[in-house]
């Protein structure tokens, strides 16, 4: 099963905010960071506040938190949420035209158990399962941005 961008990026900014550790981080700095654009950004940290993943604080000192903390965080139920209900095949969409085998079908059985089996691994992972090396996440995360940032003022993009 591939995830979509809006996913990927979903996990993306929960691992960026998990690494904060305490503190909030922005939209602009998670895109620096990723080098993703921040309008794709806006709509993912608005999707993950809306689900109850993230707090997103309006205005100056404002930014994004966990709204919970990362071990309440289930990597399954942020892919759910994110990827809507599952459609492995083109039979699986609602109305899609009737398939010469679909009543004696076994294959719809076998897709149904493997997307099953692959939610039942992501349940077992939490975010602060995926933030246990926080001391060198951090410095591939911050000291990126830093180094992109020092970057920019080096050629004069300020």
């Amino acid at each position: 099963m591939r995830l979509t961008s809006f996913t990927d990026y979903s996990l993306r900014v929960l691992i960026h905010a998990a690494a904060q550790a305490r503190a909030r981080t922005t939209i602009g700095e998670i895109a620096g960071t990723y080098g993703i654009s921040e309008h794709h950004l806006t709509k993912v940290v608005h999707f993950l506040g809306k689900s109850g993943f993230l707090r997103n604080v309006r205005g100056h000192g404002g930014g994004v938190e966990l709204a919970r903390p990362a071990a309440k965080i289930h990597i399954g139920d942020v892919v759910r949420a994110a990827e809507g209900a599952a459609v492995p095949a083109e039979c699986f969409e609602p109305g899609a035209a009737a398939c010469a085998i679909g009543k004696v079908c076994r294959l719809r059985g076998v897709l149904e158990e493997a997307v099953q089996a692959f939610y039942a691994v992501l349940d077992r992972y939490t975010l602060a399962d995926l933030v246990r090396n926080e001391v060198v996440l951090r410095r591939v995360l911050f000291s990126r941005a830093g180094r992109d940032t020092a970057s920019l003022r080096d050629a004069g993009g300020d």
